[in-house]
């Protein structure tokens, strides 16, 4: 009965609304639509169309079939409705049981037969209590890994928000150092210039009354002259009366010996200039009070032809085994028993560093606990930890990891401490004194990301 329903389903569709009509009303060209369907469709028109074949139509269309009308809603009454999710669709039992094996809900005809046989299954509330408990499980350890990786973006963003703020404080490091060797260069360049001018005012003034002078003899002469060749013209007799006289007039004037033209321009002595100031720039440059010493460096570390910078290997090195050299790490070539020291080192990246101060006197072809008793006094950053000697210090966020750590020893006052001068906080001190001469350690462990050492203040925090 359900398969000769469906085959006149095709005969009782509206083709607007693509269901059983509903008030289905005929057009004279035969064609039927619901009412409704028919009205929204020619609201959309200019003039009222067939939807099917787009003949107009005439004012007096549609019209109404009670009987089709009747003969669709009989049709709507015996199409059969879609099976429930509830029943099995083969067997049209309720679903009761869960087979495991196949992850699905059957019925108890499913479960008799051979294709669930010696299958493991269970109720269906049950299988679903356990299954959602099973999911909730997973859930929660998703979850767990999901607060992790917002927690890791988190720290990406904060690095980020670091790294620019670095790079900014950098910047303006970068440009004040710099102007100051501007300023340095502008106020030699005003000076020699001051001093180029005062040497040509002097010069010009001398040249100037040189020319007054010349000026005046010029004049001197040339009335002389003119006045001898006014006693020429005079009679004889007068001549001769006067040519003692016009005698002289002939005097000559001195000729000074060195002309302008002779003494030529004395050139400003430029390489001498430029010498002597690049001499007085070194001046403002200071030089770092730690450089490494290469013969210290154990067999993994490579020390730069500078000394201001120490990298980490992953092969040995082929080195002298002379008695300075450390078994682990590498030494300053300066070692302190007084005073206050100052120094900065740039750690950035790395992931595997140790700096501190090491007693003159350690056996150097030992490993030792990175301890005072050792004579190690030591801050480390190792497998993400922050460490003082080997105990982890827990108060540094790993979100906030320092650039540049500075190290200040005041050897009297027996303090050695650990800075991050970005932040201007201390992260890690040693107090109790120093029983002997110490050196500035250094040690890294992460390849291809150096140490490198710089000049640092000598200022308290």
């Amino acid at each position: 009965m359900a398969e000769a329903l469906s085959c006149f389903e095709e005969d009782f569709t509206c083709i607007i609304c693509c269901e059983v009509f509903t008030d289905p009303v005929t057009l004279k060209c035969s064609h039927s639509l619901c009412e409704k369907c028919l009205q929204r469709f020619w609201t959309t028109q200019d003039v009222p169309r067939c939807p099917v074949c787009r003949k107009e139509c005439s004012h007096d269309e549609p019209t109404k079939s009670l009987a089709f009308r009747a003969l669709c809603e009989t049709f709507k009454k015996r199409k059969p409705s879609a099976v429930s999710g509830d029943v099995c669709p083969e067997h049209k039992e309720e679903l009761k049981l869960f087979c495991f094996k196949d992850q699905q809900p059957i019925c108890l005809v499913c479960y008799t037969s051979k294709k669930h046989e010696k299958h493991k299954c269970s109720p269906v509330d049950e299988a679903a209590g356990n299954l959602k408990r099973d999911l909730k499980t997973q859930m929660n350890k998703l979850q767990e890994t999901l607060d992790k990786l917002k927690k890791a973006r988190e720290s990406c963003v904060k690095q980020a928000e670091l790294s620019k703020e670095h790079t900014s404080m950098d910047e303006v490091q970068i440009k004040k150092e710099f102007e100051k060797l501007h300023q340095f260069l502008r106020d030699e360049e005003e000076k020699h210039i001051r001093s180029l001018r005062k040497e040509k005012e002097i010069q010009d003034g001398k040249l100037k009354a040189r020319m007054k002078e010349l000026s005046k003899q010029i004049s001197d002469l040339s009335e002389r002259m003119a006045a001898v060749w006014k006693d020429m013209e005079e009679k004889n007799i007068t001549f001769l009366q006067n040519y003692s006289d016009t005698l002289k007039k002939l005097k000559r004037p001195s000729v000074p010996h060195t002309t302008p033209e002779q003494e030529g321009y004395q050139h400003h002595h430029f390489q001498t200039m430029i010498f002597t100031t690049w001499a007085r720039m070194q001046n403002l440059v200071e030089k770092s009070p730690v450089t490494l010493d290469p013969d210290t460096a154990s067999s993994k570390l490579q020390v730069s032809e500078d000394r201001t910078s120490v990298e980490y290997k992953k092969k040995k090195i082929h080195v002298s085994d002379n008695p300075e050299r450390l078994c682990v790490g590498v030494l300053a070539s300066q070692g302190f028993s007084s005073g206050v020291h100052c120094w900065d080192v740039e750690v950035r990246n790395n992931n595997n560093w140790t700096l501190g101060v090491v007693g003159e006197m350690v056996d150097r072809k030992r490993l030792y606990k990175m301890d005072p008793k050792s004579r190690f006094w030591c801050f480390r950053y190792v497998d993400y930890e922050y460490k003082k000697g080997n105990k982890t210090i827990s108060h540094i966020n790993s979100n906030e990891r320092p650039n540049v750590i500075r190290l200040q020893l005041d050897f009297e006052k027996g303090e050695l401490r650990f800075i991050d001068p970005f932040r201007n906080r201390v992260l890690c001190t040693y107090t109790g004194g120093f029983p002997e001469k110490v050196f500035p350690y250094f040690c890294s462990g992460d390849v291809d990301k150096p140490l490198n050492v710089y000049v640092a203040k000598k200022r308290n925090l």
